[in-house]
């Protein structure tokens, strides 16, 4: 018989501003969003009686260090622009902002989802694994991304 797979969520929030540097529409200026993201790992809960965590996939406070540390921390409060963008090397933005996050690509919804998949996906133990993720940029609208698509 096979071990039986079950799928565990974590969800968190955080603020984070952004622009979209060349956008023909008003998110081209800085704006924030209250993000949330859903990680989901899947793995067989633990079995042995020994285990203090027996019946779990994954202990949640697990994810929730993991995705603390690498997500959450970085860009809680963050303006992040493309480096491409001219104003992103403004002495004005260096000097007035605190938190300030130059990526190498432009910082849509989808693009953050694939680089937080890419910063978290080998950090779990080797007994699960990161089967889906799902940013939240607004109430109506966020990507997804799922392991199965991507083989």
């Amino acid at each position: 018989m096979q071990t039986p797979q079950i799928r565990v969520t974590k969800q968190f929030s955080f603020d984070m501003a952004h622009a979209l540097y060349g956008y023909d529409g008003p998110c081209k200026n800085i704006h924030g969003h209250t993000y949330h993201l859903s990680v989901t790992l899947m793995g067989s809960p633990v079995i042995d009686n020994h285990d203090a965590k027996l019946g779990m996939v994954i202990d949640f406070g697990d994810v929730k260090k993991i995705v603390r540390e690498q997500i959450i921390s970085l860009y809680d409060h963050a303006l992040v622009l493309n480096e491409q963008a001219p104003y992103s090397k403004s002495a004005v933005i260096a000097n007035e902002f605190e938190k300030v996050i130059l990526v190498p690509f432009q910082p849509t919804c989808e693009n953050l989802l694939l680089h937080f998949v890419r910063s978290i996906q080998f950090l779990f133990p080797a007994s699960v694994r990161l089967v889906s993720m799902r940013l939240d940029e607004t109430p109506s609208s966020f990507a997804e991304w799922f392991l199965s698509d991507n083989h």
